[in-house]
């Protein structure tokens, strides 16, 4: 990873962390636009602070900038690491901060002795799908949300390496 200002490193947060409500405006605001998009709605409707909070305790919570210009939620799972929630404030778009959350989190799952770092895109998110599969990202299975008969989300899978 390239050496960059200290504002743009990465910074993990706490459980009491005061801008815990700043990271939940940031994903409410990067995943509205999925709303006319996807269907079932995203989890992120249903997401509160109290939940992030959470997150940092029993995962990590990294963000890039003060404000908050992006972000990502990692939870550790039996076999890996889990990416979630990665969000960039729109006018931060375009500046590889998703990319250097991505590789981040890679670094992360490494370390931690995961073999794999894992995500989730809906099937609709077809932008989302090409994007992870230019960052080393696979396929590894198709699943159906409860009630229907159609798969909804796309798993993909990145091997760590050191």
């Amino acid at each position: 990873m390239q050496v960059r200002p200290e504002a743009d490193a990465p910074r993990r947060l706490a459980p009491d962390d005061p801008s815990l409500p700043d990271v939940l405006a940031l994903i409410q605001q990067s995943f509205a636009f999925m709303d006319a998009r996807i269907d079932p709605p995203s989890s992120m409707h249903r997401l509160r602070v109290e939940d992030l909070s959470a997150s940092c305790a029993t995962g990590e919570v990294w963000v890039i900038g003060a404000p908050r210009r992006a972000c990502v939620v990692l939870t550790p799972k039996p076999d890996c690491l889990y990416l979630g929630k990665l969000a960039v404030a729109e006018q931060a778009r375009g500046a590889g901060l998703a990319r250097r959350l991505v590789e981040w989190a890679a670094l992360r799952a490494c370390d931690r002795g995961y073999a794999w770092l894992e995500l989730q895109v809906r099937v609709e998110l077809v932008e989302n799908l090409r994007a992870f599969a230019a960052m080393g990202f696979v396929e590894t299975a198709r699943t159906a949300h409860p009630g229907f008969d159609r798969p909804t989300s796309v798993t993909m899978r990145r091997a760590c390496q050191r």
